[in-house]
């Protein structure tokens, strides 16, 4: 399909610089965009890429200037950013929802799936399942028994879900994911350890995605939960009877040990440790490899370094570090001299 800059402009109540009628069918990056295309750019790092650009149509904050003329037409929004995600699910949500059941998928006939529904070849769906409308399910995706997932879901290719977890509504799970293999539960015997059973369950509310190969456990008794709106990147470990708040965010290869309490709106870049059984506050913000082990009271704290402490400290600390040599090297002089200064006593 195409589409015009003035109906662009219309639909996300910008205005037009340049040619109202030219038209594009897809998107692309300012870099490397091609005639017939739309792109945007927000950040000034990429302003030089605007007056080179071959797209058709670029999205511009409506507090850009130009410093050299531009060929392609201008939309001005409030925020370019947020009006191309804007686009792109309006592009994602024009494209034909699939439906229907494979009959080389494995359907229990104790199972109940809803209308509308997509299932791919080989997915298993086990005993007294429960599969909600509009849900699609892809190849060899396995949802266990006696699990409940809502409506408008998408489980992607061999992603697994253990018997009795609940999945909410419009929930995205990305290939290879686990939800609900056992916590990491052992006790130490004389003979090694002995397995503790593992008989709670996963529940992730609404509205949730889930990365590829993240792995979310069951709890030892009661529920792990990942509450509503939470995005968890690629790699993410989440483990038994842990609770993720609202509207949290976790890139690649967080890890989050047992029993942490994770507040709402909360942050945390690529490989930050979380310790079990200690409470983080709402909004807390922590950089990446942050290794946070204890407990974090006041809310919208920022973080930093192992361990983690406050991200302006941390700042502070690393310039101190950065020049260690030469302070260490200060200090044998001072040593040396004071030495001198002892000796002629």
């Amino acid at each position: 399909m195409e589409f015009s800059a003035r109906q662009i402009a219309d639909f996300l109540h910008g205005t037009v610089e340049g040619d109202e009628n030219v038209t594009i069918s897809t998107f692309s990056k300012i870099e490397e965009a091609a005639t017939g295309t739309i792109t945007f750019m927000a950040n000034p790092a990429y302003e030089h890429y605007i007056y080179q650009t071959k797209a058709s149509i670029v999205l511009v904050n409506d507090s850009f200037k130009a410093a050299e003329p531009v060929k392609a037409t201008l939309i001005r929004v409030p925020n370019a950013y947020e009006s191309l995600a804007t686009l792109l699910k309006l592009y994602e949500q024009s494209h034909t929802r699939k439906t229907g059941i494979s009959p080389l998928a494995s359907i229990s006939p104790t199972a109940t799936v809803g209308k509308d529904c997509y299932i791919e070849p080989f997915a298993v769906i086990g005993d007294n399942a429960t599969v909600g409308d509009g849900t699609q399910i892809m190849a060899h995706t396995v949802v266990g028994d006696s699990v409940k997932v809502g409506s408008d879901c998408i489980l992607y290719p061999n992603v697994t879900i253990y018997h009795d977890c609940v999945v909410g509504n419009r929930v995205i799970i990305h290939a290879g994911a686990v939800v609900g293999a056992d916590g990491f539960g052992f006790m130490p015997s004389a003979d090694g350890y002995d397995k503790i059973p593992q008989v709670g369950i996963v529940t992730i509310e609404d509205d949730v995605e889930i990365g590829a190969n993240t792995c979310i456990d069951r709890s030892t008794m009661g529920s792990t939960i990942i509450k509503r709106g939470v995005k968890l990147d690629n790699l993410v470990q989440v483990a038994h009877n842990v609770v993720v708040g609202e509207n949290t965010v976790m890139s690649a290869q967080v890890g989050v040990a047992g029993s942490a309490k994770i507040g709402d709106w909360c942050m945390f870049g690529g490989k930050v440790g979380i310790a079990g059984h200690i409470q983080i506050a709402n909004r807390t913000n922590a950089g990446a490899t942050a290794a946070i082990a204890g407990s974090i009271k006041k809310e919208g704290t920022t973080l930093m370094g192992i361990p983690a402490i406050d991200a302006r400290r941390f700042a502070r600390c690393n310039a101190v570090f950065r020049n260690l040599p030469d302070l260490a090297q200060e200090v044998q002089q001072l040593r040396k001299e004071l030495q001198e200064l002892k000796s002629r006593k």
